[in-house]
C-alpha cells in the first residue's frame, strides 16, 4: 500500500522550520510524475526567508533545488520511468498565458503561485510535477551535483541575455553559488573574470574554479582593482550576483566599474516592495550603459536552459563538487540554514540536504 504520509519541513510563524508528517502528494494528471527527493539545496532566495515572519508562507513547504528518483508516473508519461535518476526543474507557469505559450514561463504572471503549489516544494520527501520538468541524469552525475543545476541555469539565462563574447572582461560582485556559477560559465565562454565578495572562503573557491582575479571588498578598492584588470577602460560586462539588502551598494558598484557602452546584468534578487537605489543616472545615460534584469530561466531558442547546463556539467565544463561545502539531513534543516546563513564563520557556499 502506498504511503499515506510523507516527511516535510514546514515554515513556522517565526521563519524557522518544523519537520513533521503531512499528507503525501498524488499525481493529478496522466502526464505527471512523482519523485522521491534525494537531495535538495539551500539557495540565496531561501535564506532571505530565514527567520522572517511571513504569514503567507507559514506551514508551507519551500525549496526549489533538488534531484531524486522517479517513484510513480502517469499513463501518458514517455520521457521517464520508475527508478530513473532525475533533476527537477521547478519553474512551472500557468500554461495558458502568452509567455508560457512561447516557453518563457519564467515571466508567467502566475509563476510563483503555481509552482509553490506543486513542483517547487523541495524540502519534502516527495514532489510532483508535469513530466516535462524532469530530466534524466547520466550515471556519473550525482544527486548532489545535480541539485546545483537550478543555480547554473539562472546563471546561463543571465549570460545569454548579456551577449557575452570571447575575451570580454567581466566583473562579478557576489561570490555565492550564483556568482561562482556565473564565473564558471563566463570562463567556459572565453572571458576574463574578476570577482568580488567580502567572504574569503568563497573567494578562494572562486579562485580554485578559474577566476582570474579576486577582490575582498572589505580590504580592497573595487574600482581601482577593476580598472587595473581592464587596462583602465572598465568591465565590458558586470554581473550583480549578490542581491538582497545590499543591492543598493552592489548594483551601484557594478555600474561604477562598467566601461562606456558596457552592460550590467542584474541577477541577484530584490526584496519585495519599492526600493530606492541612488545612482548617477546622468552618467549611465551619457555612457549608454545597458541595465539588463534577468529573471530565473526557461528556454533559450529550442533548448531548455537546465538541459543545456546538465550537458555542460556532464561534460565537465561546470564543476559542482567544489561548490558543495556542507551536507545535512532534512531533520537537521534548521542547523543547515544556520550554517548557510553564517558563511563568514562556517565557510559555507552551497549547503545540501538529504532525505
Amino acid at each position: 500500500m502506498a504511503d499515506l504520509k510523507m516527511k516535510a519541513a514546514l515554515k513556522t510563524a517565526e521563519g524557522t522550520f518544523q519537520v513533521k508528517d503531512v499528507e503525501v502528494v498524488k499525481i493529478p494528471a496522466p502526464d505527471w510524475v512523482k519523485v522521491r527527493v534525494m537531495v535538495s539545496g539551500i539557495c540565496g532566495t531561501d535564506l532571505r526567508h530565514w527567520k522572517k515572519e511571513e504569514h503567507d508562507l507559514e506551514c508551507k513547504i519551500m525549496g526549489h533545488e533538488m534531484a531524486g528518483e522517479v517513484v510513480e508516473i502517469g499513463e501518458e508519461v514517455k520521457n521517464v520511468k520508475v527508478g530513473d535518476r532525475i533533476v527537477v526543474e521547478t519553474l512551472l507557469g500557468d500554461g495558458t498565458c502568452d509567455w508560457c505559450r512561447v516557453q518563457q514561463y519564467n515571466l508567467c504572471p502566475n509563476l510563483y503561485t503555481v509552482r509553490m503549489e506543486t513542483i517547487s516544494r523541495a524540502f519534502a520527501e516527495y514532489v510532483i510535477g508535469p513530466s516535462t520538468k524532469f530530466h534524466l541524469l547520466p550515471d556519473h552525475v550525482s544527486y548532489q551535483e545535480a541539485t546545483l543545476l537550478d543555480t547554473f541555469s539562472v546563471c546561463l539565462h543571465a549570460q545569454q541575455l548579456s551577449g557575452l563574447k570571447i575575451n570580454d572582461k567581466v566583473f562579478i560582485i557576489g561570490a555565492g553559488p550564483i556568482g561562482i556559477g556565473q564565473m564558471q560559465l563566463a570562463k567556459a565562454s572565453g572571458a576574463d573574470v574578476i570577482i568580488a565578495d567580502r567572504i574569503d572562503s568563497s573567494l578562494q573557491i572562486a579562485k580554485s574554479l578559474g577566476a582570474d582575479q579576486i577582490i575582498n571588498i572589505k580590504h580592497e578598492n573595487v574600482f581601482q582593482r577593476v580598472m587595473g584588470f581592464t587596462n583602465g577602460r572598465g568591465a565590458d560586462l558586470a554581473f550583480e550576483c549578490a542581491g538582497g539588502p545590499t543591492i543598493h551598494e552592489t548594483l551601484a558598484a557594478s555600474v561604477s566599474v562598467t566601461r562606456i557602452g558596457g552592460t550590467v546584468v542584474i541577477v541577484g534578487g530584490f526584496e519585495k516592495g519599492d526600493i530606492s537605489i541612488a545612482m548617477n543616472w546622468q552618467d549611465i545615460q551619457m555612457k549608454e550603459i545597458k541595465l539588463i534584469p534577468s529573471a530565473s530561466y526557461s528556454f533559450w531558442g529550442i533548448y531548455p536552459e537546465m538541459v543545456m547546463c546538465l550537458e555542460l556539467l556532464a561534460k565537465g565544463k561546470l564543476n559542482a563538487k567544489k561548490m558543495i561545502t556542507h551536507e545535512f539531513s532534512i531533520d537537521e534543516i534548521n542547523e543547515a540554514f544556520k550554517t548557510a546563513a553564517d558563511k563568514e564563520n562556517t565557510g559555507s557556499l552551497f549547503v545540501a540536504l538529504h532525505n
